[in-house]
């Protein structure tokens, strides 16, 4: 044996990186997702079943705009999609997760911690493009949603998902720390975002919302998701509907901007491997 091949076979095998482990990690998620025959059905037919109900409801053409309810119903529960598989199913999952053990286990082994978040990422992002094809495929075939006609419309929907989608999960990540068990993660995470959803605008028009509640919306990703996906399904007509007047998506990318900032900080100080009694 040579002396460069002797150095070789001594030389410790190198460990895969953070991004192809990332990945490895993300399609594990999904096959688990997937082998969860109940909460794939819930997942996808929950925002269906509602957007049904409620267009059903208050389907009415809504004067001067051009467009009826049931129109607005598909945009919001696009959002609502968006925020309940990226900040529910995070805040819920990692929180069990971490009572389970399962984070302080990972934690011990040489996989970077970075690549455990990519695994999380991939989920929500191929979970949120199934959900939202779904609610499009869906609105344009019963409700008469017209897509974007042009490269600008699909550009303004693009990044418009793609900040929501980031600071919600970062968001949900963030709240996962909060409740002490997995078993009081459900209630913890899905009281603040059922009530964003009546306050943004999601099941309640905002003209019809008092100003009070709007303005504590607007704190919240959420409200600005609905708006700025109202402006790439609706035409320009409709937005005389919102509390500007205009569908502001200068402000739209700056708030969910911010938030994407914000979810950054409130996770890398709130975070944790292990329970609180865990030591």
């Amino acid at each position: 044996m040579t002396l460069t091949a002797e150095r070789a076979a001594r030389k410790p095998a190198r460990l895969p990186g953070a991004w192809s482990l990332g990945l490895h990690q993300g399609a594990q998620e999904i096959r688990q997702f997937f082998r969860a025959r109940e909460q794939v059905v819930f997942t996808f037919a929950f925002p269906i079943v509602f957007l049904f109900l409620f267009a059903s409801i208050f389907g009415d053409a809504m004067e001067g705009t051009g467009t009826t309810a049931s129109q607005h119903y598909v945009a919001s529960m696009i959002a609502a999609g968006i925020m309940s598989t990226s900040f529910q199913s995070l805040g819920i999952s990692i929180a069990i997760e971490r009572d389970e053990h399962v984070l302080r286990r990972l934690r011990a082994t040489p996989m970077p911690p970075a690549a455990y978040f990519l695994g999380k990422v991939w989920l929500v992002l191929f979970t949120c493009v199934l959900e939202t094809a779904a609610l499009l495929l869906f609105g344009t075939a019963l409700y008469d949603v017209e897509l974007p006609s042009d490269v600008s419309g699909w550009l303004t929907f693009g990044w418009i998902f793609v900040l929501g989608l980031t600071g919600c999960s970062l968001l949900g990540i963030a709240i996962s720390s909060v409740p002490r068990s997995g078993k009081s993660a459900t209630s913890v995470v899905v009281l603040p975002f059922l009530v964003l959803q009546f306050i943004s605008g999601v099941y309640i028009l905002v003209d019809a919302l008092p100003n009070w509640m709007l303005t504590i919306g607007a704190l919240f990703p959420l409200k600005w998701m609905v708006q700025g996906l109202r402006g790439v399904f609706l035409p320009e007509a409709a937005a005389v509907l919102e509390p500007a007047g205009s569908w502001e998506f200068g402000r739209i990318a700056l708030v969910l901007g911010a938030w994407c900032i914000g979810g950054l900080v409130l996770c890398l100080l709130t975070f944790r491997w292990k329970n609180r009694g865990d030591g």
